[in-house]
């Protein structure tokens, strides 16, 4: 499947935004190497930018200029792809990246990886190694978008992963970090609540998507996003946050309850100024923490734009001000 139409879609967006400067996102992933900061995001192929300080980013265009062959059976597939992880291993670098139908479960990961991140090398070349994990509906409580990768303290590396349906799970991969591992260890970190009335191909109600889990100190901390985004002013998304001293849970909140439970404590969310802030990934770069998110600008047509929050860190919770949301301005640069 071709998309240098949809590139083109994404072109053209782009230009009608340009006069904001700012970068427009929607579920940044980054990382950092010799060469400065890199982000990804869902869009035409996956989009990813780069920078030297993380605020000034110049668009990188995009990682697949032909889909994947594997991608065509996920019917109702537009071209679009969600919801990206960058991670680094074995020398080399993983992008996990979502399809899927929108607003059901017909839903699958893949991976490709990489030697480098910097197009000017003569070694920069996405190798795509296929599906990961597939859902289906009538099959699967669960939506295989969303994923997110953490190492675990014994090495063993899992995928956490989902959106709306049964929640969030984390599976186990393999050592090629290309496949689940066998035999299959799965777990569910966070829900919300949902009938058992609800048929399995219904996503609602239980709105809780994108997992992230990052090490910080003695603890691992598990985001989610709770309630709606893509609704501009409507969007209601907010960042919630447990922790567990395990990779793969329990992860409680800061009242002891467990997100597998309903529980979560708000780190972040929307206000007059930012309707929906949602969607985040987190890192901690030179001993220094950062909450990475979308937030929907009141101010200028509620365009999804980049947020980069530091954080601070209290009885070893994160904390994050909702005047750092004003504070932090991108700017895209040519």
């Amino acid at each position: 499947m071709k998309i240098k139409s949809l590139l083109a879609l994404a072109l053209a967006f782009f230009t009608s935004v340009a006069s904001a400067q700012e970068v427009i996102v929607h579920d940044p992933v980054m990382i950092k190497n010799d060469k400065g900061y890199y982000l990804f995001s869902t869009g035409p192929g996956i989009v990813f930018y780069h920078s030297d300080d993380m605020k000034s980013w110049k668009n990188q265009g995009s990682v697949f200029t032909d889909m994947p062959q594997w991608t065509q059976k996920i019917k109702g597939f537009d071209g679009h792809m969600w919801a990206p992880d960058i991670y680094f291993a074995n020398n080399q670098y993983y992008l996990y990246y979502s399809v899927s139908a929108f607003g059901k479960n017909t839903s699958g990961i893949g991976v490709a990886t990489n030697k480098t991140l910097d197009k000017s090398s003569k070694n920069y070349k996405w190798t795509d190694h296929g599906i990961v994990i597939e859902s289906i509906p009538n099959r699967d409580l669960f939506n295989a978008i969303d994923p997110a990768i953490i190492q675990d303290k014994q090495g063993e590396t899992w995928m956490s992963f989902g959106s709306f349906w049964a929640g969030i799970k984390m599976v186990k991969l393999d050592k090629s970090l290309t496949k689940i591992a066998e035999p299959q260890v799965w777990h569910s970190t966070a829900k919300r609540e949902r009938s058992l009335l609800i048929s399995d191909t219904v996503a609602y109600p239980g709105a809780i998507e994108a997992p992230f889990i990052a090490k910080h100190g003695q603890y691992f901390y598990q985001f989610v996003s709770w309630d709606f985004c893509c609704r501009g002013e409507n969007s209601t998304y907010k960042v919630v946050v447990g922790r567990s001293k395990s990779a793969t849970g329990p992860f409680l909140d800061k009242d002891g309850k467990d997100m597998a439970q309903g529980g979560g404590s708000i780190l972040v969310q929307g206000d007059k100024n930012w309707y929906g802030v949602g969607h985040n990934s987190f890192y901690t770069f030179d001993g220094l923490s950062y909450l990475v998110v979308h937030a929907y600008d009141a101010n200028d047509k509620s365009l999804p734009k980049l947020k980069v929050l530091p954080v601070k860190w209290d009885a070893e919770w994160p904390v994050v001000t909702q005047e750092q949301l004003v504070e932090y301005k991108s700017k895209l640069v040519e």
